[in-house]
């Protein structure tokens, strides 16, 4: 289990595309459930596009979820992530995403 008691939160000023891009996401139970691919706004209000499942980005899912439903932060080594009480299987029952 990753220990993210220690991680720093992001400022509302860092909840942006630039910063949040690829941050891998963690599900309820710790696990890897998806990572962001894009941002749709800025701040907490913004709009996070989460590819959900897959394998090496083939097959998966874009679902998209309030920032402010997930936890974002830096670990250790000041990489992002986030966390959120969301399972895999509950993103993944999500509607798709599409681009307009």
């Amino acid at each position: 289990m990753m220990d993210h008691s220690n991680h720093v939160r992001l400022s509302e000023a860092e909840l942006n595309e630039a910063t949040l891009q690829d941050a891998t996401v963690y599900g309820a139970d710790d696990h890897k459930v998806g990572k962001v691919s894009h941002l749709h706004g800025v701040g907490a209000s913004a709009q996070a596009v989460i590819d959900v499942g897959g394998f090496l980005g083939i097959g998966s899912k874009p679902v998209a979820v309030a920032v402010n439903q997930l936890d974002f932060m830096r670990d250790e080594n000041g990489e992002v992530h986030a966390v959120t009480g969301w399972t895999k299987d509950a993103l993944e029952d999500m509607p798709e995403h599409h681009h307009h």
